[in-house]
Parts: C-alpha cells; structure tokens; sequence
C-alpha cells in the first residue's frame, strides 16, 4: 500500500475475489467468451468483405460494429485472464492505466455514435426506401463511420485528462479487474466532487445524445410498419432492423446502469458485475443477434462454409 505522501505510479488490481479454484473456473470460462467473441466477430468482418450480397450500408456498418466489439473485449479480457493466473494481485503501470481506461471509453463512444447511425440508416431503409440508394451512397457511409470513430477517440481525451490529474495517494489498490474510472477517483486525495459531475453530463450528452436519434427513428419506422396491410410485410419489415434493435436494447441498458449516473465512484461489486456484461457478455451476444434472425448473413455463412469445405477436400 502507498503511503499518504506521494501518488500511486503503479496500481494492483484486485480483480475478483475468492479461491485458486474459483480463479481457474473464472479463467475457463472468460477465455471461451473472449476466444468466441474474436472468432464470430471476425467471421462477420470477413463476409461482409468478401460476400457481394452483403455490400450494403447496414452490413458495412456491422463491420465496423464487429471491429468495435473485438477491440472493446481486447482492451480489458486479456488483462483480466492474466490476473485470474497469477497467484496474487495484479499489477499496472499508470502508463498502461491511462491506456486502458482511454481506449475502453474511446472504443465505448465509438460504438454509441455508430449505433445511432445504424438506427437512422434502418429509418431510412423501412420509412424512404426508394430513396434508400440515393441517401445512403458509399461517399455518406464512409463520412459517417470517420465521424464515429473520430468523435469517440476525441470526446475522451479531456475525461481521461482530468481522472489523472488527481494524486492517487490514499492506496494503489484498484478494486477492479482493469483501470476502472470510479475506482481511481475513490483512490484521489482531492476534491473529486465537480469532476464526477462534469463527467456524469458528459455521459449524458454522449449516451443520451447517442441514443435520441435511435428513439426518433424507431418511433418512425414503428409506426411505418404498423401501416403496413399484411402481417408478412410487417414481419419482414420489422426484420430489417430487429437484430439492431435489440443490440440497442442491451448495449445502452448495460451503460446507462454503469456510466449515467452522478456519483461515479459506486460500488466495485456492481461496477464489475455491469462492466462484465459490457466488455464480455455484448461482444459476445453481438455475432449471434445479427446472424440468427438474419437470412442473408446465414446464407453468406454457409457458402462460405461450403466453399471452405471443398478447398479443405481439394
């Protein structure tokens, strides 16, 4: 532990509680998430290049969505598996600290704005849809996926900035399993209060902001599809942008529980439990929510599995 005289250059990570035996059940069980996660998401990735049928602005947007998805869960599983190895704490340099907890927010604010975008894009698909190829060109999808990315790695430059301006001198004892920011600020001798409210509307502004284009757009493409005569050109309307639907559901639900709220230095219990589900449980759901209910990704997968098979015969 640090003495009360000089700031932390190095945290231990607690990471999670209990047995060597819990830790390797832990270990196994992370591991097949992170190693499925890499595999589906890749997958995506590679189909979406190389399958014709699929050279649309919502797969192109998936893509990107899938890319997300692999760095969000490589950005924290690895560390955390290495610390489920080791037989005591883990620890991280306040290089890698700042690192870590930059790109994870970065990576995470990417994704929101790209999600709004793949909302307003299924709008324009089920609500305009002879207008669809003119609105929706490559020039507009590519501009909008620079955009994401560029607003996500800047937007959290001056969040980043004003956690490490504190002096860590209370402890290096991180009750975390990564560079978490609530458990920092608990660690700061100083006056955290104004800082923990900036960020708390910076979260606002960026979760909420994110997600208003995604509530005006279903509620247009809702009351498209309602208007729509026949039960089966409802359902196949409503199948263009279900799998969308419900990554929202889950992605913004699991962050606004973790981010959206004003005292970020909330218990670690609940902060680990939430961030597994965002860096583990999402990436890992995500190739399965956009394959399962969607006809021409399953028929891309098994041309690709067939033609996979006669080069291995071959």
């Amino acid at each position: 532990m640090m003495n009360n005289l000089s700031g932390a250059t190095e945290f231990c990570l607690l990471g999670f509680p209990g047995s060597q035996e819990l830790h390797h059940t832990l270990f196994a069980i992370f591991f097949f998430f992170y190693s499925a996660t890499l595999m589906g998401n890749t997958v995506i990735i590679v189909i979406v290049c190389v399958d014709k049928r699929l050279r649309s602005p919502m797969y192109f947007f998936l893509g990107h969505l899938s890319a997300l998805e692999i760095l969000v869960t490589t950005i924290i599983v690895p560390v955390m598996l290495w610390g489920l190895m080791l037989p005591g704490m883990q620890t991280i340099s306040l290089a890698a600290c700042v690192t870590q907890l930059f790109l994870y927010l970065a990576v995470g604010t990417t994704e929101f704005a790209l999600l709004g975008a793949m909302a307003v894009d299924r709008y324009v698909a089920v609500c305009n849809p002879l207008r669809y190829n003119i609105i929706m060109n490559s020039h507009t999808c590519i501009w909008v996926v620079i955009v994401s990315w560029v607003f996500g790695f800047l937007s959290e430059i001056w969040p980043v900035y004003a956690t490490f301006q504190f002096t860590f001198c209370k402890s290096n004892l991180l009750d975390h399993f990564f560079c978490d920011r609530g458990q920092l600020l608990k660690l700061s001798c100083g006056d955290t209060l104004f800082t923990e409210f900036v960020l708390f509307l910076m979260a606002v502004v960026i979760i909420i902001g994110s997600l208003a284009p995604t509530i005006v757009s279903y509620t247009y493409i809702i009351s498209t599809i309602l208007k729509i005569p026949t039960a089966s050109g409802r359902r196949k309307a409503f199948s263009t942008c279900a799998s969308h639907f419900i990554f929202v559901v889950i992605g913004y639900g699991s962050c606004l529980f973790l981010f959206v709220k004003p005292k970020q230095t909330q218990a670690a219990e609940y902060n680990k439990i939430v961030s597994l589900f965002i860096s583990v449980v999402t990436p890992f759901l995500n190739p399965f929510i956009f394959t399962l209910r969607n006809d021409k990704v399953k028929e891309a997968l098994r041309d690709g599995m067939k033609r996979c098979c006669r080069l291995v015969k071959d």
